[in-house]
């Protein structure tokens, strides 16, 4: 078997989901790279479900270059998260480093993370050196992070890029957890031993259009607070302990006011007021409860992650495997 298959010393993990149209352009830029560094390398291309022609722009580029490229080819749709987590299981390498297939984290500069590696760290997550995002994007990705920041232990400045280099160890911890719903930057935070950050590069969207949208960037924050930490939980108690004296206290007032000057008009839309703002706080806490219960229904399920049809690999065809 060769070598660079057999041991590589880096992986290169990118997600695939209807990017046909940057796909060539990816490739074009990516393999001078990676040839360039002068170390034994693989690329791991987990195509998502693609309804478009990328799994055969996949296929094309594996016959190129058999030596250094494998192809995980999804039988469904599964998610991001759910390919990542794909990539590491196949992974072979010693470092792994994930990387977006849409040209928004330049191939050029993998480097960086590597030197950063060099210098003994375990982990190195990426900052954008200037995010050429829409507004609505950028403002809800500042504000999921200061959410994150309050509610958990986890310091990353910039949670939304997608280039991260992950040592070994990092990457068979995560393959031992079982979780259906995470955040792998921040589960991978929780396992380094020295992390650190690097300022990379962003450009705009070589082609097609963002797979992320308001919804899956709330889903995202849901599952940082759910997942790695009760705080919200101890907080919405807090909360409902302060509103139910304070509650305690009006009726106690609106009682003895009664008792001294007697019926008065014009309180019942104050009590409106009141028992809909009451009713409110309920039912957020009751949703904050549901994402708990909902991420334990989930975990309970034992579903697999990801179903694999097949891998194109130089060694050989593995064909309708299940994780």
């Amino acid at each position: 078997m060769d070598s660079h298959i057999q041991s590589p010393q880096i992986s290169l993990v990118i997600p695939v989901f209807n990017e046909e149209a940057c796909l060539e352009s990816l490739f074009d830029r990516l393999y001078p790279v990676m040839d360039g560094l002068g170390v034994s390398y693989e690329i791991l291309f987990i195509n998502d479900g693609s309804r478009d022609r990328s799994a055969a722009l996949l296929a094309e580029q594996f016959r190129r270059r058999p030596d250094v490229t494998r192809v995980v080819l999804f039988t469904n749709n599964f998610g991001q998260h759910s390919a990542i987590l794909a990539g590491f299981s196949f992974s072979r390498g010693s470092r792994i480093i994930t990387l977006d297939a849409d040209l928004q984290n330049p191939p050029e500069d993998i480097p960086l993370l590597l030197s950063a590696m060099d210098q003994g760290h375990d982990y190195v997550g990426s900052i954008r050196r200037q995010r050429n995002d829409s507004w609505w994007r950028h403002s809800a990705s500042r504000f999921v992070n200061r959410v994150r920041e309050r509610t958990t232990d986890i310091r990353m400045t910039d949670q939304g890029c997608m280039m991260r280099a992950y040592g070994r160890h990092i990457v068979d911890t995560i393959n031992q957890c079982q979780e259906s719903h995470t955040f792998i930057p921040a589960l991978a935070y929780t396992f380094a031993r020295n992390p650190t950050e690097v300022v990379v590069g962003h450009e705009e969207r070589y082609a097609g259009e963002s797979k992320y949208s308001l919804y899956k960037l709330v889903r995202l924050n849901f599952d940082l607070m759910t997942g790695f930490s009760v705080m919200p939980l101890q907080l919405f108690s807090l909360l409902g302990m302060v509103v139910s004296l304070g509650s305690g206290f009006l009726v106690a007032y609106l009682l003895l006011r009664r008792l001294i000057v007697g019926p008065e008009e014009g309180g019942l839309f104050t009590l409106f007021g009141i028992a809909f703002f009451l009713i409110g706080l309920a039912l957020f806490g009751l949703g904050l409860l549901g994402e708990y219960v909902g991420r334990i229904y989930f975990e309970v399920r034992k579903r697999p992650r990801y179903m694999v049809s097949a891998v194109l690999e130089q060694t050989h065809l593995q064909e309708d495997q299940t994780v």
